[in-house]
């Protein structure tokens, strides 16, 4: 239609009615999960994540089909698009989320402009006024002369089709646990002034979340109810009081949650209350809301970038094979852009790196895996990189990355939270650390493996430790899913080839796996290696990892519980698990 003017307000309306239409099938989706806990359904709740997760692009995609038919590709386009913008922005006052709708915005804008950095005139740059608590439904229940009352009445207002087992048992525990992580703090238990949660249940995994905070006198402390379905009824699994206890169960490690708050804004800064450490960025985005947390994850970086004088230098640790990774030391943030050539013995291709980060978008993160967001046509001020990293990036990733005037354009960055690689940590840390790292590398393994993840790549500098000790894995290229893979014993040395060869290769098709030779992957210390294996030496037979796969096969699904079950104190001095 070239001469026509396109009509402002209804492609202003488009946009508008096309993320409508994109957060009403989010929010049924997650409607689901309610009805996937109470039944028990797992696997229906993992194809949801997966589902959910298709749902923004595949809209944007829709939205700009119809606008393409709309705008006019003379001269004066850009001008038209502005005016759109001007109009459906200053329909959007004062609406709740409404940096949601001005993202989807900005989506739909790029992809039609193929925008590189961002473009004032074409997209919304300033954030949203701030929402405040108000617009975010909360229950709150006054406490008197105890608290126990109010857990009683918590748990009859978050109600399920399947009753609870024992609802009275379960509000004593809450109570209990309550009272006392507050007489280890020294506070009085006549100081509770009320409980407030947040009007929606938490659903991740095999387990259902109420997220408050206790409003004492003193201070204000963080609660989270960890409920399960056992099948015979539900049950309150673990009361969750401690801030590192609650910032585990919110993250950048693991999965998104299914939630349906009145305000998703709202929701995001009640948690930043109790978790005031835990960035905005993190919190949005294990909310399921992944645009808006890649939205304020580029505004927190950039408004850094514009404070700071550091330049971009090389990551710590041992360069990739894959990727060119860098970083700010000044920021928590890592950079990773794939390389033109992989080095030996690599023999991926670029394409199948980027269906690999897909893979580990769209699955169970198990609390192993950094959440890692992608980033298309990314502007940085070429002056603010070391000039050796500025080289290395020029030549060897030319296919990616360029330089126009006085900026580096990162077509393709997978950005991700910077933790320290493991092989270092276990190098400075003390012989304690450095075991309960190696112990804990095995059972990442393990956590992984019972998602259906194989690594790949084993080694050390391949995994890191998070600032909670925690050991996550980070380099996706040759991940794959356990279900694909063949495990097998290595053949006798008198077979097809010596296996004193040290030029023997002994993967005879793409998917052999043989973890008897996952001992060349223990760069450690003999000490460190010994207790390795003492607890984690059945990674090296194939009989472990055929019986996981078998598993997998069959159907049979885990979760991993990111929180510790409680242990209980007994009169005589014992410790018992909280009890069925």
């Amino acid at each position: 239609m070239a001469g026509r003017r396109p009509d402002i307000a209804r492609c202003a309306r488009l946009i508008y009615e096309g993320f409508e239409r994109y957060n009403r099938q989010f929010r049924r989706i997650t409607d689901r999960a309610r009805r996937r806990f109470e039944e028990r359904d797992w696997k229906g709740q993992i194809q949801d994540i997966g589902e959910r997760l298709e749902l923004y692009d595949r809209w944007c995609l829709t939205i700009q089909r119809q606008l393409r038919r709309e705008l006019d590709a003379g001269a004066d386009r850009r001008e038209c698009w502005r005016q759109v913008r001007d109009l459906y922005g200053s329909r959007l006052e004062n609406v709740p989320d409404a940096g949601f709708m001005k993202t989807f915005f900005n989506s739909i804008s790029r992809r039609t402009f193929g925008t590189v950095g961002a473009d004032g005139m074409l997209e919304f740059i300033q954030p949203p006024p701030d929402e405040g608590l108000e617009s975010l439904a909360r229950r709150r229940y006054p406490c008197w002369h105890e608290v126990e009352t109010g857990f009683r009445r918590i748990l009859r207002d978050f109600k399920f089709r399947e009753p609870y087992r024992d609802a009275g048992r379960d509000a004593h525990f809450m109570a209990a646990e309550v009272l006392d992580h507050a007489g280890r703090l020294g506070m009085d238990a006549g100081g509770f002034q009320r409980l407030e949660f947040i009007d929606s249940h938490f659903f991740q995994g095999a387990r259902a979340y109420l997220v408050g905070r206790i409003i004492h006198e003193r201070l204000t402390l963080p609660i989270v109810v960890a409920l399960e379905n056992t099948g015979d009824g539900i049950r309150v699994d673990a009361v969750l009081l401690e801030e590192s206890q609650v910032s585990n169960v919110f993250s950048y490690t693991r999965s998104y949650y299914f939630t349906d708050p009145t305000s998703v804004v709202g929701a995001v800064q009640f948690l930043h209350s109790i978790l005031p450490r835990k960035p905005i960025d993190e919190l949005y985005t294990v909310l399921g809301r992944l645009r808006q947390g890649k939205t304020e994850r580029f505004r927190t970086f950039s408004d850094h970038l514009g404070r700071s004088r550091d330049p971009f230098v090389h990551a710590e640790g041992d360069p990739g094979l894959v990727m060119h990774v860098f970083t700010l030391r000044s920021f928590n943030l890592v950079f990773k852009v794939i390389r033109d050539l992989f080095g030996y013995p690599k023999n991926t291709t670029r394409e199948q790196v980027v269906s690999k980060y897909r893979l580990v978008s769209r699955h169970d993160h198990a609390g192993r895996l950094i959440d890692t967001q992608e980033f298309l046509n990314l502007k940085l001020p070429a002056d603010r990189f070391e000039p050796g990293l500025l080289a290395e990036l020029l030549e060897g990733a030319a296919e990616t990355v360029q330089r126009e005037g006085g900026d580096l354009v990162l077509n393709r960055v997978y950005i991700e939270r910077r933790v320290r690689p493991l092989n270092l940590y276990i190098r400075e840390a003390a012989r304690d650390g450095a075991v309960a790292a190696i112990l804990d590398y095995g059972q990442a393994i393990k956590d992984l493996a019972e998602t259906n993840i194989f690594p790949g790549d084993l080694l050390l500098k391949n995994f890191g430790v998070t600032a909670s000790g925690r050991v996550v894995f980070y380099d996706y290229d040759e991940v794959a899913l356990v279900t694909e893979c063949r495990f097998r014993e290595l053949p006798e040395p008198d077979d097809d080839f010596d296996l004193m060869d040290p030029g023997a290769t002994h993967y005879i098709g793409p998917h052999d796996i043989f973890p008897e030779e996952f001992i060349k992957f223990l760069a450690m210390e003999a000490d460190l290696r010994k207790a390795f294996l003492a607890a984690h030496g059945d990674l090296l037979t194939a009989r472990y990892w055929r019986d996981v796969k078998h598993r997998r096969l069959a159907g049979e699904i885990t979760h991993v519980i990111p929180y510790r079950r409680p242990v209980c104190v007994s009169a005589a001095g014992t410790t018992t698990s909280r009890p069925a």
